[in-house]
Order: structure tokens, then C-alpha cells, then sequence
């Protein structure tokens, strides 16, 4: 389970004397406090940056009324594939079957993308494919990856400006786990990074332990 953002003591007085008072300027919260504005203005950064605080020039702090978990909500729905997606592995799609196995293997990945002559997305290749390709052949070394791969335009694919949790969901509900991160060019799709279920756990894990604003 994630865990909801947490707050120092000094800050849950903050967000006390807010929802009291409110709107209440940074002076005035200072003083309640018996602090300076300065010491105040790291813990007042925080509280906004995190949505549990609005701040209106001229007017004050004002206190948002969402809980943590709303909070880490609204984050996820906002975050996008660009800021998150890793990189892709690709191969030729004149490639053995062997030697995908290989990069695979050595690249510790679990999708590999296909690539014609002029880099643009042909096919993907999975573990079930090359295990599927691997279970009674003896000729690996000579059978191109085109022959095994899923191909276009049977391959879904997603773009930089795409929100991670609507990826997340197409992952889960297409029980695939990578997807490749694509620009349009005239002559197709250009891969340009990935985005598997791996992310999207680096990106819980990172929230859980608030490193992500």
C-alpha cells in the first residue's frame, strides 16, 4: 500500500492554523507560531507545492480541504510518459532469433522493438515470442526476428505528452508490460523511449516516499 504524504509536527500546526484562520498571511501564521516568516518559508513552500495549501498574492495561505491520499491522486493523474519513460531497446528486424535472445538477455529487458532499415517501427518482440520461437527450433542463428515478431499495425504503442496512469491502465488491461514511446515522423513511428510496469513501480515507490513534488 502507498503510503500518504507526512508532515512534520511544525506543519501540522501550520495547516491547523490555517484551516482556523484562513486566509491568514505568512506573518501572521509567524506569529501564532512565535517564528520568524523565515523560518517558516521552507515548511509554507512544502505545504503548497503538495496541494495542501493555496497561496493568493496579497491575500494569504488558504487550506485546500484534501486529505493525502486525494493528494497523491491528483499527482499520479498529472504525471506524463516523458518524465518517466526509459530506453528503448532496438534491434534490425533482420536479426536472428539467437541474437535477440542475447540482447535480451544482456540488456535485462523484457520487450524488445523492431526497426526497419530506416529506424522505424516495424514489430516487438516479447519473452512468450523468443520462448515460443525457442521450443523445438535448432536453427535459432538463421531465423530472422521478422518471421517471429508481432507486427504493425497490431502494436500499440504511446507518446511523450500521454499520461502514465491511462498507460498504466492499457498495460494492465492489455496484460502486456512494456509499451514502446514513439514520435511521428513521415515515414512512421520512431521509437524514441519505453514505458513498462517497471516505471510505473519506480514511480509508486517514488511518491510513497515523497520525492516527487
Amino acid at each position: 500500500m502507498v503510503s500518504t504524504i507526512e508532515l512534520n509536527k511544525r506543519q501540522e500546526q501550520i495547516l491547523q492554523i490555517v484551516k482556523e484562520n484562513g486566509p491568514i498571511t505568512g506573518e501572521h501564521i509567524a506569529e501564532q507560531l512565535n517564528l520568524t516568516r523565515a523560518t517558516l518559508r521552507p515548511d509554507l513552500a512544502i505545504l503548497t507545492m503538495s496541494g495542501f495549501l493555496e497561496a493568493r498574492p496579497r491575500v494569504g495561505y488558504f487550506y485546500t480541504g484534501k486529505t493525502g491520499n486525494q493528494l497523491l491522486a491528483d499527482k499520479l493523474k498529472k504525471l506524463q510518459v516523458k518524465d518517466f519513460q526509459s530506453i528503448p531497446v532496438v534491434i534490425n528486424e533482420n536479426v536472428s532469433v539467437y541474437d535477440a535472445i542475447c540482447t535480451m538477455f544482456l540488456e535485462d529487458v523484457g520487450t524488445l522493438f523492431v526497426v526497419d532499415r530506416d529506424a522505424v517501427l516495424v514489430g516487438v518482440l516479447s519473452r512468450k515470442d523468443l520462448l515460443r520461437a525457442s521450443i523445438g527450433q535448432q536453427e535459432l542463428a538463421s531465423i530472422p526476428v521478422h518471421i517471429i515478431m508481432t507486427r504493425m499495425p497490431n502494436i500499440a504503442v504511446c507518446r511523450r505528452d500521454d499520461y502514465v496512469m491511462d498507460i498504466a491502465k492499457f498495460l494492465i488491461e492489455k496484460q502486456i508490460d512494456a509499451l514502446p514511446v514513439i514520435k511521428d515522423t513521415d515515414k512512421g513511428f520512431e521509437v524514441i523511449g519505453r514505458f513498462t510496469k517497471t516505471n510505473m513501480t519506480k514511480i509508486l515507490v517514488s511518491l510513497s516516499e515523497n520525492e516527487i513534488i
